[in-house]
């Protein structure tokens, strides 16, 4: 009986692929963003287009596998070492200190404070959003760091001796480098809330006893608990504590000057939603040395300073999400064909893709006028200063709120494929609830912004000043913004419609940038679903007539 020789090329006949996007990895990640790389000019900060482009190209290769390897192998915690002593370390995978290493180098902890080029923060944020695209959990450490340097300068004696090594361009995760006072670089993390405050900080336990008289740069001991601290693999941390004058803050460092380690413990490392590849840890403290940063008795005035920085970037990380998720999907739609036609050409597909596009571009906007008016309050313009001041609160509640559900519209749009851990997609779903949290959740941003409308007249007449700015250019966007004005003016209370309002302060700023700055057909799209009701709850929901083939294109990536 004879047998044919089966065909040995025939098992794979079965596995090939066809119709699917090719990589999106390779590219300049801020060249492919249009409305960032117009922002950047737009705000002054057009000296840094070569580093942007740098950046890009930097993060649009390498570290995107590099943010798959941390979150495949996140953080563990060592508490002890094989003899029993106190180590109290956190162990990393190579990838994560890849990551750390190139933010460092690229300096998106700390430009705003080593260059004398105009319009830092507007630089910084457009780099930034650029490299946070790929993978977010660098980011906490890095923003940390960047957050504490004006803080520390409350205290100036500390601020000299840590500055330099926070702005650093070198990245050394070894707490045992070099004698004590000689590590080049460090990193500062934050420890702030407690089991029983959480948001409410005033009601902290831990308490603060002075070595030596105490005061503003002297030596006290900490005891007591923190049920978040940020990055404790960090060299140095901004902490709260009850000092007999109140609350204060306090700059605890890991490793004190004789070269021993704190009385810092790090009870566990948490199992967190997202954010997998970074540390966030409970710790008690028993005993440990710190100094004093700032006034007895005014911690949350000193460190308001820092959390306003962490806000800052708690918006500029959810724009990268946001840009994250529609390079993703629109990639993905100009590729991928069904039913005889490439997904993007589809009209109910370009109307999701529109929308995605619409949310993201006016994120990114916000994002980085927010960023300019940092640059002009750092300059002593006082009408930027309470631009800030409120607009930051009113960013962060809104652009932060919208992110989960943007990721997860993104997600949706590569189908299964998006729903795999390998395209990257469930773990910035799983990022983007972290910045609504973080540093105040909705609530207290909503709060936060009605405090500064009743205690800062300023702050509403900067507000509104910013919306006069684009008066007359969409009669939908002067609708709106009259009857902003009309709630804001109306007698009762505002706290039941916080969140309302405040909503309604972030839509009009929105649509004050978008009017002004993007192209017609976007602005337009904008003003019709945001700001006049023709839109649904749900994302893919633009009028009828939006061109919506237009805005796709803009949003694209080019190459891949």
């Amino acid at each position: 009986m004879t047998h044919e020789l089966r065909d040995p090329a025939a098992p794979s006949r079965t596995h090939d692929v066809s119709n699917q996007p090719p990589p999106l990895e390779g590219g300049d990640l801020f060249a492919d963003n249009l409305p960032l790389v117009e922002a950047l000019e737009r705000e002054g900060a057009g000296w840094a287009r070569e580093r942007a482009h740098e950046v890009g190209a930097a993060w649009g290769g390498a570290p995107i596998g590099w943010g798959f390897e941390a979150n495949e192998h996140p953080p563990r915690l060592t508490a002890f070492d094989r003899y029993g002593h106190r180590i109290d370390e956190v162990e990393f995978h190579r990838a994560w200190h890849d990551l750390m290493a190139l933010a460092t180098e690229h300096e998106l902890h700390s430009l705003p404070w080593t260059t004398q080029q105009p319009a830092a923060h507007a630089a910084r944020t457009a780099l930034y959003l650029t490299a946070a695209q790929p993978e977010g959990g660098f980011a906490c450490p890095i923003t940390m760091t960047f957050a504490a340097v004006p803080a520390l300068r409350a205290q100036p004696g500390i601020a000299a001796d840590w500055e330099p090594r926070l702005t650093a361009t070198s990245y050394d995760p070894d707490l045992h480098a070099g004698a004590p006072g000689t590590k080049r670089s460090a990193l500062c993390g934050m420890a702030m809330t407690e089991k029983q405050g959480g948001s409410d900080v005033r009601a902290n336990t831990t308490r603060a006893t002075a070595i030596d008289g105490g005061g503003p740069g002297e030596e006290y001991e900490l005891i007591g608990h923190k049920w978040f601290c940020s990055a404790p693999m960090c060299d140095l941390f901004l902490v709260l504590a009850q000092a007999p004058e109140g609350l204060s803050c306090f700059a605890m460092p890991r490793i004190l000057p004789d070269g021993t380690r704190n009385a810092m413990h790090l009870q566990r490392l948490k199992d967190k939603l997202g954010n997998r590849s970074n540390a966030s840890s409970e710790i008690e403290l028993h005993g440990a040395w710190a100094q004093m940063v700032g006034e007895p008795g005014r911690g949350v005035a000193t460190i308001i300073e820092m959390v306003g920085h962490t806000r800052l970037d708690c918006v500029i990380g959810t724009a990268a999400g946001m840009r994250w998720g529609v390079a993703n999907a629109t990639w993905h739609a100009a590729h991928r064909s069904a039913f005889g036609a490439h997904l993007a050409d589809q009209p109910l597909m370009a109307n999701v893709l529109a929308d995605l596009c619409v949310e993201s571009e006016a994120a990114t906007a916000l994002a980085m006028r927010l960023a300019r008016a940092y640059d002009e309050a750092g300059g002593g313009d006082e009408r930027a200063a309470a631009f800030k001041r409120i607009a930051t609160a009113i960013a962060k509640y809104w652009v932060c709120k919208r992110g989960p559900g943007h990721a997860a519209e993104a997600l949706e749009c590569l189908g299964g494929n998006g729903y795999v851990e390998e395209s990257g997609m469930p773990r910035l779903y799983r990022e983007m609830p972290l910045s609504s949290i973080w540093e105040g959740s909705g609530n207290v941003m909503a709060l936060d912004v009605l405090r500064a409308l009743g205690r800062e007249s300023a702050a509403l007449d900067a507000l509104l000043a910013e919306l006069h700015a684009a008066a007359g250019a969409d009669r939908r966007l002067d609708a709106f913004a009259e009857r902003l004005r009309a709630q804001l003016a109306a007698p009762g209370d505002l706290e039941p419609q916080a969140r309302r309002v405040v909503e309604w302060m972030a839509l009009a700023l929105q649509g004050a940038l978008l009017v002004r700055h993007a192209p017609p057909a976007l602005a337009d799209a904008f003003c019709a679903s945001r700001l006049a009701g023709d839109g649904g709850l749900q994302y893919g929901t633009l009028p009828a007539g939006a061109d919506t083939a237009a805005i796709v294109a803009r949003h694209t990536p080019t190459a891949g």
